[in-house]
């Protein structure tokens, strides 16, 4: 797939990934559309990068979800690249003796944490795969997983979520591929952003920055430029890439 012919719908767009994916795929010359919750981030993206389609949606919300869908491709026809980009990271151990109010993980964050992760996923992939099966659009779905996926301590939800997204690439790659549509994901390791210092503790940085053999972080530039190997390459399929500097955990 030729980056500049394609395309792109990139969800979580307004975040620090998708804002740094949203703007380099835009200047290989793809058509980009970006979804997010945040109206802030997305004015803030389209002031950047005006020739952006930018849409406000939650993606936990299926019936939000469609009609966003519809209003891409009325807008910008077929969609031919999927980047389902958006989810948050999220820390919280099965059971925490040391808390004073409720020591077992909580109902409501394991919840949220799929919604954000998994389930909204699932509901764009879907809307978004049947128009390319119906109109013979052979396109790609690529899902953003994480090192996460082979379970880490103290992130029940979001490794069980990512865990998930890397089975359904699997899924998807069988049942898709046959209309010329492919499905793959790349995994992360722990990335040089907001969010990851955000969500971890600056010790738990250190941490993994030490653990990791490279000795650092990953950087957005790395992730941009996986992405657009699994774009261009169109017989990457059905694989999860591994991009963590040789970190296990």
């Amino acid at each position: 797939m030729k980056l500049a012919e394609q395309t792109i719908l990139l969800t979580g767009g307004g975040g620090a990934v998708g804002s740094a994916l949203a703007e380099a795929l835009a200047g290989d010359g793809a058509r980009v559309a970006v979804l997010d919750r945040d109206e802030q981030a997305l004015a803030q993206l389209e002031q950047r990068v005006p020739e952006l389609g930018a849409y406000r949606c939650d993606l936990a919300d299926p019936e939000q979800v469609e009609s966003t869908v519809e209003a891409v491709h009325a807008a910008l026809g077929p969609v031919t690249v999927l980047i389902n980009n958006a989810g948050t990271i999220h820390s919280e151990p099965l059971v925490n003796l040391l808390s004073r109010d409720r020591k077992r993980h909580a109902l409501e964050s394991w919840q949220k944490t799929l919604d954000s992760n998994l389930n909204g996923l699932f509901y764009i992939t879907a809307c978004v795969a049947e128009r390319m099966v119906t109109t013979r659009t052979r396109g790609l779905i690529l899902n953003v997983s994480s090192v996460s996926a082979a379970g880490n301590v103290g992130q029940s939800a979001y490794a069980a979520a990512k865990a998930a997204v890397n089975a359904l690439t699997v899924t998807w790659s069988k049942e898709l591929g046959m209309f010329g549509v492919r499905s793959a994901a790349i995994a992360p390791g722990f990335l040089d952003t907001p969010s990851t210092h955000d969500a971890l503790s600056e010790a738990n940085v250190k941490k993994w920055t030490k653990q990791t053999p490279l000795q650092r972080l990953g950087t957005l530039q790395e992730l941009t430029s996986a992405v657009r190997f699994v774009i261009e390459n169109d017989y990457y399929n059905g694989r999860v890439l591994e991009l963590d500097g040789g970190l296990r955990i």
